[in-house]
């Protein structure tokens, strides 16, 4: 099963979290008119301290075989690309297991970082095609807030 690439925007990303980006975004201005603010652009969701920290993504050999998804069931988790560079985003609705039919597969441009919803199921992070930095706000309690699952017998592809 080949997925189809989608354009990444806020309706249709929706059902799986946030999209990040100023385009089309409230804003003011603050600091007496020197900087324009981008206002509450995700809902993170956590139930304890919240971590800042940068991923350091190394592109993926495409086309790639889909083994697995992983969800975040205590916090939502985001991504926001600090070098302006296009990802994929591969994604399905919570629930306790996916079908490859579930899955939803985006390409965000560098402008765009994505804020998973708790316990939605994400592949994690897929540069393209140079290693590529992501800033991720996630959450930093006690107990585990990684499940993961595998898929068995498919044959799930992205191809560029």
């Amino acid at each position: 099963m080949k997925l189809e690439i989608l354009p990444l925007t806020k309706e249709a990303f929706a059902p799986f979290g946030d999209v990040i980006e100023t385009e089309g975004s409230k804003s003011f201005e603050i600091n007496n008119g020197s900087t324009l603010r981008y206002h509450d652009l995700a809902q993170v969701e956590t139930d304890a301290r919240v971590l800042v920290n940068i991923f350091r993504a190394t592109p993926l050999q495409y086309p790639l075989e889909i083994k697995m998804v992983e969800r975040h069931p205590k916090g939502s988790q985001a991504f926001v690309p600090l070098e302006k560079r296009s990802y994929l985003v591969l994604v399905a609705p919570k629930g306790e297991s996916v079908a490859p039919n579930d899955l939803r597969l985006f390409l965000a441009n560098g402008s765009q970082g994505v804020n998973y919803h708790a316990g939605t199921w994400h592949h994690p992070v897929m540069a393209l095609k140079e290693t590529s930095d992501f800033l991720v706000i996630d959450r930093g309690g006690e107990g585990p807030n990684c499940d993961e699952f595998y898929f068995e017998n498919t044959d799930i592809r992205v191809e560029l």
